[in-house]
């Protein structure tokens, strides 16, 4: 099951992916389906030698024979409010009496101001999930499990010098409001003290 493709039809977050709850850092889909969500730095393979480029390769291949289990991996891309990020050095501005600091602020800003006009600022997000559809339906048991394999799939990746970590049940959270709510989000971001993850959180 891909969990991030859109519904063309006007339906609820909720109904387009049938989340059923988010809880103890993990998704759970119907049919008794549970995920657990890496986040993931990113390395720049076209800058590498030749030599490091054969080297990841080949850890790359030993990386995925190596996997426990199926993996689905997925980029969200964002767009950045330089809004707010401008704003923040408009306060530093108002703050700062050297002359020489107010001037180069004044011009990064209208810099940055000018460069938004015409271009959207984007970052990429990485990301691995990993399921767990077994019949053997116990708690601490899918627990256990989608926990071993998060650091099996973590350990391998720092092998390639790709940095992960998995992710909390507020980070899967904002992960599918950022999905479905890319213009929303970038405005109004999910806070944790409104979200009320309990143990059984339903979306």
């Amino acid at each position: 099951m891909l969990m991030f493709q859109k519904n063309k039809g006007k339906t609820s977050s909720r109904r387009q992916i049938n989340i059923e709850a988010i809880e103890d850092d993990i998704l759970r889909l119907p049919q008794n389906k549970f995920r657990a969500i890496l986040t993931l730095s990113a390395i720049n393979f076209e800058l590498k030698s030749d030599t490091e480029q054969d080297i990841i390769t080949e850890i790359y291949q030993s990386f995925l024979n190596s996997l426990p289990c199926p993996i689905q991996v997925y980029i969200q891309v964002r767009e950045i409010d330089l809004e707010r990020y401008l704003a923040n050095f408009e306060q530093l501005l108002n703050t700062t009496t050297n002359k020489i600091h107010q001037t180069q602020i004044i011009n990064y800003i209208e810099f940055v101001s000018n460069l938004i006009k015409t271009n959207k600022i984007l970052s990429r997000y990485f990301y691995i999930v990993i399921p767990y559809d077994e019949n053997i339906i116990d708690r601490n048991i899918i627990k256990e499990q989608l926990k071993l394999n998060c650091d099996i799939i973590i350990k391998g990746l720092a092998k390639l010098g790709i940095q992960s970590k998995r992710l909390t049940s507020f980070e899967i959270l904002d992960l599918f409001y950022n999905f479905y709510n890319p213009t929303l989000a970038k405005t109004q971001p999910l806070l944790r003290q409104v979200v009320n993850l309990s143990r059984n959180n339903y979306l």
